[in-house]
């Protein structure tokens, strides 16, 4: 479990089909004492580390990872965001991020507007957009956002960009055209389980629009 609050950037470089590298390029503040089986978020994508380095990590990473994510495209050197796992007792200034990518959008635009800037995506996949409301949570490349202005659909959202976030993640090196892991909201996913099986519960129980209503949601 992470926060989408990121800690450090590294590069990236591949080590044959199934294993990268990842090297610190920023002080790593978070994950200074990162211990092997610790799981670390890599670009939003949670990898288990396998072999500690001086200056990073080696992680393995399966084919459907490698399907679903950036993971398998991006060249040797790419910049990634990097967070460790959210600890108990640790402050939670994001949302609860999962660190399992459910596909992949692309950056249409990104434009500097007073104190901010404005990030607008285009997403192809509906594993992805059915997740994405206005004002909702959504982890772009492991980074906690809030959904600015999104399409009824969720094929296309915008997201407003603080400058220190800018500048000390990967978002300031995106160009238009560029591929990003994506992972809605949680909350939303098991709204929606339970909303399409409301039907199939054994007591008879369901969650409804008006059973949400009448507990204050």
């Amino acid at each position: 479990m992470f926060t989408g609050l990121i800690q450090a950037v590294g590069t990236l470089f591949h080590k044959g089909d199934t294993q990268m590298y990842i090297r610190w390029e920023t002080t790593p503040q978070g994950l200074t004492d990162v211990e092997l089986g610790d799981s670390i978020a890599v670009d939003g994508i949670c990898l288990t580390v396998e072999t500690l380095l001086p200056d990073g990590f080696v992680a393995a990473v399966s084919p459907e990872t490698l399907d679903r994510t950036s993971l398998g495209q991006i060249p040797d050197g790419s910049w990634v965001n990097l967070e460790s796992s959210l600890r108990v007792g640790s402050k939670i200034g994001g949302h609860f991020v999962s660190g399992h990518i459910d596909g992949q959008g692309h950056l249409e635009a990104a434009l500097e507007a007073d104190n901010a800037w404005r990030l607008s995506f285009t997403v192809g996949d509906p594993r992805v957009a059915r997740y994405i409301v206005p004002k909702g949570s959504i982890a772009v490349n492991g980074i906690s956002l809030t959904v600015a202005d999104c399409s009824p659909s969720g094929h296309w959202f915008a997201v407003a960009v603080i400058p220190v976030t800018y500048q000390e993640t990967t978002l300031q090196r995106l160009r238009p055209g560029q591929a990003v892991n994506l992972e809605g909201d949680m909350l939303g996913k098991y709204v929606e389980k339970f909303m399409a099986g409301k039907g199939d519960a054994p007591t008879g129980d369901s969650v409804s629009l008006e059973f949400l209503a009448e507990h204050g949601y």
